[in-house]
């Protein structure tokens, strides 16, 4: 999904065009019209589940994950020669119901997959009236209602959509029409929606009205029939103010500075981009970074911690012959982000959209198919299951899988393929659930882990891990049940342990030595009432620092004596709270050279360290 504005006069030209020079950014369709036709013949699978075997299912390359069902293109009421798009999901709160949203050049399909083995065509929502087919159609939901916006369809703008409507279908196949529209501006890439504050932002408009540069055009969707335009972003400092994409969320990240904001990620082309959207008015950009070899900085999606990216780049596999790579940031600083790792798939394939869900990465990787990667240790991810939607090849081309919605409670996932169809599928991935991970000092210098399997599969066991300065290592074995489906209780005694804070993880092993880790859990184990660190640097000549952790909440003191026993300075006196370190500065400011004392008193102890100022 590269281009802004496409012409209908360029579309017959550019859809054999010559892969880009390394380097080079082009506008070019998101198919290939000629390579899709191949699979135009297909025939709906429906009525039972069609397991993966032998790595097939019903023709389909797979490995661990079945198909459900499938609809073709030509029986979900596109016209001669319609392609797929974009796809998400509805689930209707009062029933549960399920509903796949599937984008065509030509309209929008809405598929009943409540029950997977048997989806029910339901109808359409045309393009709205003046607008034209095109390759590009989004699609995103908002309390109730569906979101769409189209690329190169002329005065398409915003449509509305009740999905209640979608509750009863008397005869269906059924022609919906808008409940709403919005005509602020015309051509949109894509349209983001923030559910928590009810805020959508279209992204990378190309025509009518207000294109608010290509950046960030932000409409106030809480009541969805009355959208109203809240604002402009465009980041300048990029010098590519042109958003292909992007994610928006209230974060709630490791970054304690940016808590609580409303932070949007933009996949800017060459680069991602971060900014703070709180002030719909008043938008502001706090960082933006770039990787080597960029060759079209497509799309992303946050880990559900907010800790790292993961993000596409769409041309680098034809510009510069890598293998699909997948890029996860560190974004631990927002104003500072920072590339982690980057992960090569064996295959050549262009990866396109992604999405995070329950520590897995599904992504839509246009000719192999929706991948599946485990990300419980996020440095490291791994392939753990795929379907490949497109049999003919594996090429680096732009047809297959356009994306993937993953986030249905019933975990069955859909997968739009632009020539082929929609995909209904079940990951069945063997996995050891663990839940309840704790940790509690079990003595002066032993800690307790304590956790849960509400199922084990293939589960060899569990090492436990400690960190050890900047190295995991392991410090024992708890075998595991291998197969069960009943819930276990584990725990494991860490002894010896100093003084301080101990941050374990479990490392669960698989049977064919497969793993996963779970997430990291911290203990604080104080021997008494207190820990006291020494005095440092010490001895000291500008100032010196002293470091307490209580074990129970508490008023305490912390002052300063000379030798000959006077008070010469009052670093605290009030409350401290259990298990939170705190450090008291020591100014040698207006002290002679000497020895001094630090005196520590709490409700239940007392302790002085010695420190010494030189001059």
């Amino acid at each position: 999904m590269i281009v802004r504005c496409f012409r209908p006069l360029l579309f017959a030209a550019l859809l054999f065009a010559a892969p880009p020079a390394a380097g080079q950014i082009l506008s070019r369709p998101d198919y290939d019209a000629a390579a899709t036709a191949k699979s135009a013949a297909y025939r709906a699978v429906t009525g039972a589940e069609t397991a993966c075997a032998g790595g097939v299912a019903a023709g389909f390359r797979c490995e661990r994950v079945s198909l459900l069902s499938f609809l073709p293109v030509g029986s979900l009421g596109g016209g001669p020669g319609a392609r797929l798009n974009d796809i998400w999901g509805w689930t209707d709160p009062a029933t549960g119901r399920e509903f796949a949203l599937v984008g065509r050049t030509d309209g929008t399909a809405f598929v009943e997959v409540t029950d997977p083995v048997n989806p029910v065509y339901l109808g359409q929502l045309p393009l709205h009236a003046g607008a034209h087919p095109a390759a590009w159609r989004d699609v995103k939901v908002y309390d109730d209602y569906a979101f769409i916006v189209a690329d190169g369809a002329g005065a398409h703008g915003m449509q509305v959509f009740d999905l209640s409507q979608l509750l009863n279908v008397p005869n269906p196949p059924f022609t919906f029409g808008e409940n709403a529209h919005y005509d602020a501006f015309g051509s949109a890439h894509n349209i983001v929606i923030n559910e928590e504050t009810g805020f959508a932002y279209a992204v990378g408009l190309s025509s009518g009205g207000t294109t608010c540069g290509g950046g960030f055009h932000i409409i106030d969707v809480r009541d969805p029939l009355a959208p109203q335009f809240a604002g402009c972003f465009s980041d300048r400092q990029t010098r590519r103010g042109y958003t292909h994409d992007a994610q928006c969320v209230v974060y709630h990240g490791p970054d304690a500075e940016h808590a609580g904001k409303e932070i949007c990620i933009g996949s800017n082309e060459n680069m991602i981009t971060i900014a703070d959207m709180t002030d719909k008015a008043r938008p502001r950009a706090l960082a933006v970074g770039s990787y080597p070899d960029a060759g079209y900085v497509h799309q992303g999606w946050l880990t559900e911690d907010h800790r790292y990216l993961i993000q596409d780049d769409e041309l680098d596999e034809r510009s510069f012959g890598f293998r699909t790579r997948t890029i996860i940031w560190d974004l631990s600083d927002l104003d500072d982000p920072q590339v982690l790792t980057v992960y090569l798939s064996p295959n050549a394939s262009i990866d396109h959209n992604l999405y995070v869900r329950d520590g897995r990465l599904f992504q839509a990787n246009y000719t192999t198919g929706l991948r599946i990667l485990d990300l419980n240790d996020v440095s490291r991810p791994r392939e753990v299951a795929f379907f490949d939607t497109y049999p003919p090849d594996d090429a680096a081309a732009f047809r297959g899988a356009w994306s993937v919605y993953p986030f249905f409670e019933s975990g069955t996932v859909v997968v739009s393929s632009i020539g082929e169809g929609l995909f209904v599928l079940n990951p069945h991935l063997a996995t050891t659930t663990v839940v309840g991970l704790t940790a509690v000092m079990a003595g002066d210098d032993a800690a307790e882990l304590s956790w849960r399997t509400t199922r084990e599969e293939d589960n060899a066991g569990f090492e436990v891990q400690r960190l050890a300065g900047a190295e995991w290592v392991t410090e024992a074995f708890v075998p595991g049940a291998g197969t069960t489906t009943e819930a276990r209780a584990y725990t494991y005694r860490a002894e010896g342990l100093p003084p301080g804070r101990h941050l374990f993880r479990l490392k669960q092993v698989g049977l064919d030595g497969s793993f996963t880790f779970t997430s990291e859990v911290e203990v604080l184990v104080v021997p008494g009432a207190f820990v006291l660190a020494a005095p440092f640097p010490n001895p000291f000549t500008d100032a010196a620092t002293v470091a307490l952790i209580v074990a129970e909440s508490q008023r305490v003191r912390v002052e300063v004596y000379d030798a000959a026993g006077r008070r010469v300075a009052g670093l605290h006196d009030g409350p401290l709270e259990a298990g939170t370190e705190y450090r008291f500065r020591v100014d040698a400011a207006g002290l002679s050279g000497g020895t001094y004392f630090v005196r520590i008193v709490g409700e239940r102890f007392v302790e002085t360290k010695e420190i010494t100022l030189v001059r």
